[in-house]
């Protein structure tokens, strides 16, 4: 299959699962609910963000202190991953979208400040070990072999390697700051207490001039970004979120409750206090499983593909739209000013936040998850196409044309390529994001899984999330062959590539 045949097919994809998707508008009055919403913008209630204080210092925190812990792990990870078993460890932990982990860690740790962060940290630190070790591998090697022959294996790391690579290591954790604090304000939507808890709060009580609020406080941080998040603040701002972490008020920890968790709760029902060496109880599990999987399982994997599959379709249709609105000789100095603005915010705003925003709007079906990963995803690609037409611009010849014809027939041919390794890199995160959408009441992996630890369920979440994780490798495996037979890059390559040009 050619590059110019790959884009068709995934749009031909998602053409023919249309029919299986429910995109019906199920809002009572979403014009309405619309126009509150927009009301709310016009005038947001600023005198609520003197009580998103503590809010914003979490969000903040766990951020801060997630991204930290999983950097610190993915570097010691991304030493050992040439081990086929550390590779696959690093895979799972990143399959699993932080949401989930948050929902497992709150059973035995409670809403506390621990599972925000670890929630954060165990699928960054898979996250970190895998664009590391890409990292590191594609560093210059010479100053390692001209060491002495003794020298050992740390001491050759510590000053011939790990010197070289600090640099893309840096400006990589950098852009995962930016990703960590949409991951610690969505953190909010289970109960802990970051910007997402107030979103949804004030949602509920219809203040939508609040709404408004809390959403402008999250823009302005993840918008002023480049101007307070300075590497050699880094130490500073470490200390100053375990300040707030120990300060937080939280349930006592119970290692009672971590044991029970840990040999209970996780263990399958029928082999809970039964004979494993008799014969029925593992007849019985096999029955349990095949009840969860055709019943719950099943159904949540088709729901999860369709929705992820119509999102690639759109997320790329938007994408090369968009990128444009970056691109002054496309859209002028003014219009590129408007497009940047757009494309921050709807990049920045987290999927699940925007899922949130456009339920409330069009009601409970798929079509709400899809325009919501559709936008998000979209933004981003736009994003990285728009900065990449920059470079581009200043290469063509004197007479290349203006507007759209330049868009249209000299940028998006040149474009396609990277174009299409970021569609194929966003495939594995875009999957992740359509099972976690279930947890908004869209009946993708996601909302089985939620209900299974609303039940108080959790060895069916803990086989539900393994199903998910397999879901989302297999997807990666299908992803990484066809980047390999186009040559579009493998993913550590184009994380740090994101965070470059991010």
């Amino acid at each position: 299959m050619t590059r110019r045949n790959v884009g068709l097919v995934l749009l031909l994809a998602a053409v023919a699962l249309l029919p299986f998707a429910d995109l019906e508008i199920g809002g009572h009055d979403p014009w309405r609910v619309l126009g509150r919403v927009l009301a709310g913008f016009l005038a947001p209630s600023f005198a609520t963000l003197a009580s998103l204080g503590d809010a914003i210092a979490l969000t903040l925190a766990f951020a801060f202190f997630g991204v930290a812990l999983g950097a610190a792990v993915g570097l010691a990870l991304a030493v050992l991953h040439h081990r086929r078993a550390v590779r696959i460890g690093c895979a799972v932990l990143r399959s699993v979208h932080e949401l989930f982990w948050a929902l497992l860690l709150i059973q035995p740790l409670g809403p506390s400040a621990s599972a925000g962060v670890l929630a954060i940290a165990i699928p960054y630190a898979g996250i970190f070990g895998k664009v590391f070790a890409e990292i590191l591998d594609e560093i210059d090697r010479r100053p390692a072999d001209v060491l002495p022959p003794r020298t050992g294996r740390i001491s050759a790391f510590l000053f011939a390697r790990l010197p070289l690579a600090l640099g893309p290591m840096r400006v990589y954790g950098l852009y995962r700051v930016e990703c960590g604090l949409r991951s610690s304000a969505v953190l909010g939507f289970v109960g802990l207490p970051t910007l997402g808890f107030e979103l949804d709060t004030f949602f509920r009580q219809g203040e939508y001039g609040s709404v408004a609020a809390v959403l402008l406080a999250y823009y302005a941080l993840i918008g002023t970004m480049r101007l307070w998040m300075r590497p050699r603040l880094v130490p500073f701002y470490l200390l100053g979120a375990l300040a707030v972490l120990a300060g937080t008020r939280s349930v006592p920890l119970s290692w009672d409750n971590v044991t029970r968790f840990l040999t209970e709760d996780l263990v399958p029902a029928p082999l809970r206090d039964a004979n494993l060496l008799d014969v029925a109880p593992w007849a019985e599990l096999g029955d349990w499983l095949g009840l969860l999987v055709g019943e719950q399982a099943v159904p949540g994997m088709v729901a999860t593909l369709v929705v992820s599959q119509i999102t690639i379709a759109l997320m790329g249709l938007l994408a090369l739209a968009a990128y444009p609105l970056l691109v002054p000789a496309v859209v002028g100095r003014v219009g590129r000013g408007v497009g940047h603005v757009i494309l921050v915010v709807a990049r920045s705003t987290p999927e699940f936040m925007l899922c949130y925003l456009a339920l409330q709007i069009l009601g409970p079906s798929m079509l709400p998850a899809i325009l919501a990963l559709g936008i998000h995803n979209g933004a981003i690609i736009a994003h990285l196409l728009g900065r990449e037409a920059e470079r581009v611009v200043p290469m063509l010849r004197p007479d290349a044309p203006r507007g759209l014809d330049l868009h249209a027939y000299e940028l998006t041919p040149r474009l396609y390529a990277p174009f299409l390794a970021y569609v194929f890199y966003r495939w594995e995160i875009v999957v992740r994001e359509s099972a976690i959408v279930g947890m908004l009441g869209i009946q993708t992996l996601g909302f089985f899984v939620d209900s299974a630890i609303a039940e108080i369920r959790l060895d069916r979440a803990v086989v539900l999330l393994m199903i998910t994780a397999a879901v989302t490798l297999a997807i990666d495996a299908v992803s990484r062959l066809v980047r390999r037979r186009l040559g579009l890059g493998a993913f550590g390559g184009l994380e740090a590539r994101t965070a470059r040009l991010g």
